[in-house]
């Protein structure tokens, strides 16, 4: 049985935001693998560690993966990044499907693609610690789905809804006006009348010249770049330069991108990605 350092990679890069329909039909285009085909490779992966069976096994389900990707659109997300997500899903699938079981790989895939998409959302959304709990994420996606169909909840509806995620009716209301917040801008739009929309701005002094808070702004920010700096400097070359190019670039490249660069799968840049930002971590709270 193949081990879970044997890397799978993918293929078909993923797409940059004007390439996603030609990313889209190459996968659509991918055969669709007979019950025989899937089990002949699957037995491969499993049993000799094939990567070309494996990658063979992923290329034809990233259609599932699209599929599965759309039904999450309603969270401001990129669609490129929970492909990307869902890919990584897919490819954990495939290492820990048994195909002696009587299940095809898609029905067993789907939960590995949606998990992974789940945890992406939570992790990016724009409410961050909208949901900390079990119960809260679990809540955190059935409200949403719910309020997609149905505007405010009625009583009725909460009660039901707080009982079968067994959490108090407070919590449901709570967690619905939380995701029905819109934001306001806190400077007037430029095309608005500042005198008929009030903005939050518009309560302060402005303070933008005072001597102290300028010298104060420019001080914290030289130790933010210290810090930064001690703290990249810290990191092997490679950690370092994943680090620079994911969240100190302009262009932030995709996790496949430095997958190719590097020679290793997306999901080793990721657990790179996590490792060094765990690192850096805690060399500024030290």
């Amino acid at each position: 049985m193949p081990t879970m350092n044997q890397q799978i990679s993918i293929p078909v890069n993923l797409p940059a935001s004007e390439n996603l329909g030609a990313y889209m039909r190459a996968v659509n285009a991918a055969p669709m693998l007979s019950l025989k085909r899937e089990r002949e490779l699957a037995l491969r992966y499993r049993n000799d560690g094939d990567l070309e069976a494996a990658r063979e096994l992923v290329m034809s389900h990233l259609r599932y993966v699209v599929k599965v990707a759309r039904g999450f659109m309603g969270y401001g997300l990129p669609l490129t990044d929970l492909i990307q997500e869902g890919s990584i899903g897919l490819m954990k699938a495939v290492k820990r499907y048994d195909p002696s079981r009587d299940v095809r790989l898609v029905s067993f895939a789907v939960h590995w693609i949606r998990a992974e998409i789940y945890d992406y959302v939570l992790r990016n959304w724009r409410m961050v610690k909208v949901a900390t709990t079990k119960a809260q994420r679990k809540l955190f996606f059935n409200l949403r789905k719910s309020r997609a169909q149905l505007g405010w909840m009625k009583d009725d509806e909460v009660s039901k809804l707080a009982e079968e995620l067994n959490v108090d009716t407070a919590t449901v209301r709570q967690m619905e006006s939380r995701l029905s917040g819109t934001d306001v801008a806190f400077d007037a739009p430029a095309d608005r009348d500042e005198e008929a929309f009030l903005s939050p701005a518009q309560h302060l002094g402005d303070s933008r010249y005072d001597p102290a808070v300028v010298v104060g702004d420019l001080q914290q920010e030289n130790e933010s770049r210290r810090q930064l700096a001690a703290a990249l400097s810290r990191l092997d070359k490679r950690s370092r330069d994943i680090i620079s190019m994911r969240w100190l670039s302009d262009r932030k490249p995709t996790l496949h991108a430095l997958a190719e660069k590097y020679g290793v799968s997306a999901e080793r840049i990721r657990q790179i990605e996590k490792r060094a930002m765990e690192k850096m971590k805690a060399s500024i709270v030290a």
